[in-house]
């Protein structure tokens, strides 16, 4: 069955890849490899649905779950499924023949509403003529600095019904940020032992632009030691706008 999670953005979780590696300043504090290591270490028995963290390879390699396909089919409530919580979908280890299969699967169960998010915006863009893109799959990349805002250029081309940005963590004011062609944006801080701090004008200018741009903003923590530590709300609200796909997808 699918993984509950605490994501605000999101409700279920599927992972038919997990391991990963870094590519970015956002990876330094990777909750998935520190979850990956915490799991590994509690020694638990591999999960029947193949799909778990501890099945990655040495490390937190990236590993294929052929097995792990079928479970939407399992699935009886329609639900938003984040793709690849712990791994990331466009990683070069990943071949192309199993991105399709995974977006066969996606077509193949529209009751559900899947959200696609990269680090690896080049692959995306290369791939993006060579795949079939579902109705019910919302691609997205993440952008945690100026340094990698050129990942939403590639991302605009992408034939998705939503185009979105993840800012988490956000580490750094993105006041050049062109929302062109974008119909989501998420903003959080970091959280664990050694979150980077954020600072609020970061958010409030990112929430201001999107405000401008007509573009549903949602933010989703201050982070802090814990996820939950610092709160959710941003000038006395909390910000949980989601997307509308037929208007993201003619942006």
């Amino acid at each position: 069955m699918a993984t509950r999670t605490a994501i605000e953005w999101t409700e279920v979780t599927w992972n038919p890849t997990t391991g990963c590696d870094q590519i970015s300043a956002g990876c330094d504090n990777c909750y998935a490899l520190t979850l990956a290591k915490r799991l590994k270490a509690m020694g638990a028995v591999k999960y029947q649905n193949d799909g778990d963290p501890r099945t990655s390879g040495p490390g937190f390699g990236l590993t294929v779950h052929e097995t792990a396909l079928r479970q939407p089919y399992t699935w009886t409530a329609p639900s938003v499924v984040f793709v690849n919580s712990m791994s990331d979908l466009f990683h070069a280890r990943v071949p192309i023949g199993f991105v399709r299969d995974v977006f066969a699967v996606i077509a193949d169960t529209p009751q559900h509403t899947y959200q696609v998010l990269t680090k690896r915006s080049t692959r995306l863009r290369r791939l993006a003529e060579r795949l079939d893109w579902p109705a019910n799959l919302w691609m997205g990349v993440s952008v945690e600095d100026v340094a990698t805002l050129t990942r939403i250029n590639d991302l605009r081309v992408v034939p998705a019904a939503v185009r979105f940005v993840s800012c988490e963590p956000l580490l750094g004011p993105l006041d050049t940020i062109d929302l062109d062609g974008v119909g989501w944006v998420i903003a959080g801080g970091e959280s664990g032992p050694r979150h980077r701090p954020i600072d609020p004008a970061w958010v409030t200018q990112l929430r201001d632009r999107c405000i401008a741009a007509e573009v549903p903003f949602f933010f989703k923590q201050w982070g802090g030691r814990t996820p939950k530590a610092g709160g959710r709300l941003l000038e006395g609200r909390t910000w949980d706008e989601m997307p509308t796909p037929m208007l993201a997808a003619t942006a």
